[in-house]
C-alpha cells in the first residue's frame, strides 16, 4: 500500500527536525522505496505500519534508521575532478607557502559518506606532497550517519566503488585485494579521522580549518538551514583557508562573510 499523506509528512518532519534535510513534496515514492525493508525489518507489511509504530513509540530507535535511509549518499574517488586539481596545483601550494613556520595543516571534508572524498585527498597529499610527512596533518571527516561513518572508517569498497574515479595507478598503490572487494592500505585510513557530526547543530570543540570541503550537501536543506551552515562554517575556517562547494552551490545571497575565488575550472570561497 502506498504511503498516505499523513504518513509522508510524519516522515518528511521527522527528517527535517532531526538533519535539517528537506524531502521535496513530491518525493513519496522516494520515502516509499528507501523504507519499504525497514518497514519489513521491523515486522510492519508496509511504511504506513512503521509509521504507526513511531507515532506509538516516542524514542523509538527507528528513528535514527530512518532518518539514515533517507540520507542521500552519491560519492566517488575524485568526484568532479577540478576540485582536486585546484586543491593540487593552488590551494595546498599557497597554504604551504603560508603555514612554513607552524607546519600545520587542517582539513575538514563535512557529510563525507562512505568516505571516498576524504580518502581522495589523503592519496593526494601522500602522492604529491611528500614533504607533508615532517608536518601535522589533520584530516577530518563527518557525517550524520552512523552506519557511513563505520563503513568509511573499514576502508573497504566494491569493484563498482573502485571503478567510478580512481585512477588505476592509485589503486594499485594504496589498495589491496580483499576477496571480492578492495581495501585501501593502513598507511592512508590512518590519515582519515572520521566522526559524526550534525551540520545542522553546534559543532563543539573543533580544530581551526584552513581548507573544508562541503560539497553537493547544502542543495538538499531551505535557505535558513544554509546560512545557519554556513554561519557555523565561517566561525571554524581560517581567515585565510578556503571553503569548496559543489559546482551547482555558492555561498551568495547566503553569507555575504564569503567571496568567490577562481582556480582554472574550480569556484571556491574566502572569507572578506
Amino acid at each position: 500500500m502506498p504511503i498516505n499523506g499523513s504518513d509522508f509528512d510524519y516522515i518528511r518532519k521527522l527528517v527535517r527536525d532531526r538533519t535539517g534535510v528537506v524531502i521535496a513534496e513530491d518525493k513519496a515514492y522516494l520515502v516509499e522505496s528507501r523504507l519499504a525493508f525497514l518497514a519489513k525489518e521491523a515486522g510492519n507489511h508496509s511504511v504506513g505500519g512503521l509509521v504507526t509504530q513511531l507515532r506509538q513509540e516516542r524514542f523509538n530507535p527507528l528513528c535514527q534508521s530512518i532518518v539514515e535511509a533517507m540520507m542521500t549518499n552519491e560519492t566517488f574517488f575524485f568526484r568532479d575532478e577540478h576540485p582536486f586539481n585546484a586543491l593540487k596545483t593552488f590551494v595546498l601550494p599557497e597554504l604551504l607557502k603560508q603555514r612554513q613556520l607552524e607546519r600545520t595543516i587542517n582539513i575538514w571534508c563535512a557529510a563525507c559518506s562512505s568516505g571516498q572524498e576524504p580518502y581522495s585527498i589523503a592519496m593526494l597529499l601522500r602522492e604529491h606532497f611528500p614533504q607533508l610527512a615532517s608536518w601535522t596533518v589533520h584530516l577530518m571527516a563527518s557525517d550524520i550517519s552512523t552506519s557511513m561513518i563505520e563503513r568509511a572508517s573499514s576502508g573497504r569498497y566494491t569493484q563498482h566503488e573502485i571503478s567510478r574515479g580512481l585512477p588505476l595507478a592509485f589503486l594499485q598503490k594504496y589498495f589491496q585485494r580483499c576477496d571480492r572487494e578492495w581495501l585501501l592500505k593502513p598507511e592512508i585510513r590512518a590519515m582519515v579521522e572520521f566522526r559524526q557530526l550534525n551540520l545542522t547543530a553546534a559543532f563543539g570543540p573543533m580544530l581551526q580549518m584552513d581548507i573544508i570541503f562541503l560539497r553537493n550537501v547544502l542543495i538538499y536543506f531551505d535557505i535558513e538551514t544554509k546560512k545557519a551552515i554556513l554561519a557555523r562554517l565561517r566561525r571554524v575556517l581560517r581567515p585565510d583557508g578556503y571553503l569548496f562547494l559543489g559546482g551547482g552551490e555558492t555561498t551568495v545571497n547566503l553569507d555575504d562573510a564569503f567571496e568567490p575565488v577562481q582556480f582554472d575550472k574550480t569556484v571556491c570561497y574566502r572569507l572578506r
